[in-house]
């Protein structure tokens, strides 16, 4: 019998060594895998309807990652706003 449970991609990533929250960061990573933009800037995910990226769901994983790094994500933000969108992450979860 197969095993039920779906890989995902946090799976394989590897957890960065400052994580103080692990199940927080692998359930935001697997977020911003599923909200990154394709190549007009549009978040592709059903839930997003093509929203142009950053969609609030990818803003909020992110977010969701620097918390779980113990990061405390207003007093790090820089005057220009939200660091911009990676288009390409690492195993360690960060943008390439």
């Amino acid at each position: 019998m197969s095993d039920p449970t779906p890989t995902r991609a946090s799976h394989e990533a590897v957890l960065p060594d400052d994580v103080t929250d692990p199940l927080l960061w692998r359930m935001a990573y697997d977020v911003a895998r599923a909200h990154q933009p394709d190549e007009e800037g549009r978040c592709p995910s059903p839930l997003c309807a093509q929203q142009s990226a950053p969609c609030d769901a990818l803003v909020n994983a992110r977010r969701a990652m620097r918390l779980a790094r113990g990061d405390d994500p207003v007093s790090r933000r820089s005057a220009a706003g939200e660091p911009p969108v990676p288009t390409q992450w690492n195993r360690h979860g960060e943008a390439a």
